[in-house]
């Protein structure tokens, strides 16, 4: 683990996707904690369920994601607004750390961009975990990470990363259009190698143990934690 120097200015957020339940950030806020004080940092972090839980209407959550996703504004709720205005409350003028699973990595991207528009954040980093392709500006790119789930062999088990598109038309040396695939990606792409898949990466109960790796949990926190590090080093 990287023993870095965490910025204390940083405020962190926990963001969840469609149909989760309250507790599932539980251990890993338990764990981000510990890995914190050890780097010299007490942080509080915050949970924000921007689209609901597990008690509301799925299909109308999975509407909202798809309109956020796509830059839609209308009748539907965003997510991605309401992240905004949760994290506007409590971090106005602090920079933001965003951790997000599927759904909640799109409404991170929205808020982000919203509040540093509007200057109510004056920077922002993001980690989308087992998110849908969101398209990344250029000028942010540097500022997001992403990671997927696949299997021993490598092969890849989360479905919900195949959604959306990181593509866009470009020209290369020659002036001609061709389709970049990756012109909108994030900064960095990587893997994390858990059993099960989508629902699982922050699991640590005993059938999502591996017994020579680990935990997913802890997988996952480790992928999470590198870039979290690198980007305090370069803050301090």
């Amino acid at each position: 683990m990287a023993n870095a120097q965490i910025a204390s200015e940083w405020d962190i957020y926990l963001l969840a996707g469609v149909g989760s339940s309250r507790n599932m950030f539980s251990e890993c806020k338990r764990e981000l904690l510990f890995r914190f004080l050890e780097a010299g940092r007490e942080p509080v972090i915050h949970e924000l369920f921007p689209y609901g839980d597990q008690t509301q209407r799925l299909i109308r959550q999975l509407l909202e994601v798809s309109a956020d996703l796509v830059g839609l504004r209308g009748w539907l709720r965003s997510g991605g607004r309401d992240a905004a205005e949760q994290v506007s409350k409590r971090s106005r003028g602090h920079p933001v750390l965003f951790i997000g699973h599927s759904g909640g990595c799109v409404a991170a991207y929205q808020a982000a961009i919203m509040m540093t528009h509007d200057g109510v954040i004056p920077d922002f980093r993001i980690v989308q975990v087992g998110s849908p392709k969101v398209p990344i500006r250029p000028e942010h790119r540097d500022k997001v990470s992403y990671f997927l789930a696949v299997n021993e062999n490598g092969v890849r088990v989360d479905p919900i990363t195949r959604l959306g598109r990181w593509g866009g038309w470009s020209r290369n040396g020659q002036g001609k259009r061709y389709w970049d695939k990756s012109k909108y990606a994030p900064g960095h792409v990587g893997t994390i190698t858990v059993l099960g898949g989508h629902e699982h990466y922050f699991r640590n109960d005993e059938l999502y143990i591996h017994p020579e790796r680990g935990s997913n949990l802890f997988l996952t926190l480790e992928s999470i934690w590198e870039k979290v590090a690198e980007h305090a080093e370069s803050d301090t």
